[in-house]
């Protein structure tokens, strides 16, 4: 489940394994062989990637399917355009 979680989310942003490893200070060697299971990240860079991705440690592990957003870490211009996508999300019901 986390190496299917964490291709997904590398994929989903559009990101090189490359550009993943770089960002997340590792080597490109590491981020395949967790994306084919071959080896587990360390608590410390399952941390790294989880704040990096936006999600828990738990998304990542499969124990939760609930993606998050820290507003903390958005401007108030990002905040503003989230909020703009859930209200048109709402009124699409």
């Amino acid at each position: 489940m986390l190496s299917e979680n964490i291709k997904k989310l590398r994929e989903a942003r559009n990101l090189s394994q490359v550009q993943l490893a770089n960002a997340l200070f590792v080597t490109k060697q590491s981020v395949s062989n967790w994306e084919n299971g071959n080896i587990m990240p360390s608590v410390e860079i399952l941390e790294k990637i989880a704040d990096y991705f936006f999600v828990t440690t738990d998304f990542l592990l499969g124990r939760n399917n609930k993606e998050y957003i820290d507003p903390l870490k958005l401007n108030t211009k990002e905040i503003a355009h989230i909020k703009l996508l859930i209200n048109d999300l709402n009124n699409q019901k």
